[in-house]
């Protein structure tokens, strides 16, 4: 399939452009430059594949969890662009993917931790083998503390940079870890896959049906005008 990707969950900002077997990417981790960088990297990767939007078959979203302003710029960005272009949407896990990139040279299972603030992360649990990624446990927010399941499974890789923002979470859950690699950010190309899955199974989505998944959702509700 000929797909555009594009993630702003974290502070990475990563677009990706697949024209067949072709894949063309750019990938900057810069905090808060997302609005900068969004737009002319995707007209940057567009160019390298010589390709207009109109041309491609879809847009695949990394759609979080994760930072509640990087997630709004991506699926405004998506889903502009795919109005203009008539296009649907195929959103994907931001930590799944994260995971994918850990086990895409040996099966792995992965621990992913991405930063929440106020002393929280965004953790999953995933099996990977080969191009499949089995989520283990529903994506959820975590405290600094023991995570049952790593106990319980065992041999985990961690990933993200939750772990390296709150050192407390890594030394209560040490014992259980088998490593930990060094990926912190999602990486636009290994959205491609499961982004070309979702198309071929029909479940790409229209742009107005978009949702970003905030897992917190006290950020991402209006507060309530005191009277």
């Amino acid at each position: 399939m000929n797909l555009l990707a594009l993630d702003t969950s974290s502070i990475a900002c990563t677009v990706a452009v697949q024209i067949g077997e072709q894949v063309y990417t750019r990938h900057e981790e810069q905090p808060r430059e997302h609005t900068r960088l969004l737009i002319p990297m995707i007209r940057s990767v567009l160019a390298d594949a010589e390709v207009d939007l109109c041309e491609l078959d879809g847009i695949v979203l990394g759609n979080g969890p994760g930072s509640f302003i990087g997630m709004r710029i991506g699926a405004s960005v998506a889903q502009g662009l795919a109005f203009g272009a008539g296009l649907k949407i195929a959103p994907v896990s931001s930590m799944a993917v994260l995971a994918a990139e850990v086990g895409a040279t040996s099966p792995a299972r992965v621990a992913v931790a991405q930063d929440a603030h106020m002393q929280e992360v965004y953790l999953g649990l995933y099996e990977v083998t080969g191009d499949t990624v089995m989520a283990l446990i529903a994506e959820r927010l975590q405290g600094c503390d023991a995570i049952p399941e790593l106990h319980e499974g065992g041999d985990f890789v961690a990933a993200g940079y939750g772990w390296q923002r709150y050192p407390d979470l890594l030394e209560r859950n040490r014992a259980n870890l088998r490593g930990a690699a060094k990926l912190l950010h999602p990486h636009a190309e290994f959205l491609l896959k499961p982004g070309s899955d979702a198309f071929e199974r029909g479940e790409a989505i229209a742009a107005e049906d978009v949702i970003p998944v905030y897992l917190r959702q006290k950020v991402a509700e209006i507060p309530h005008r005191k009277v």
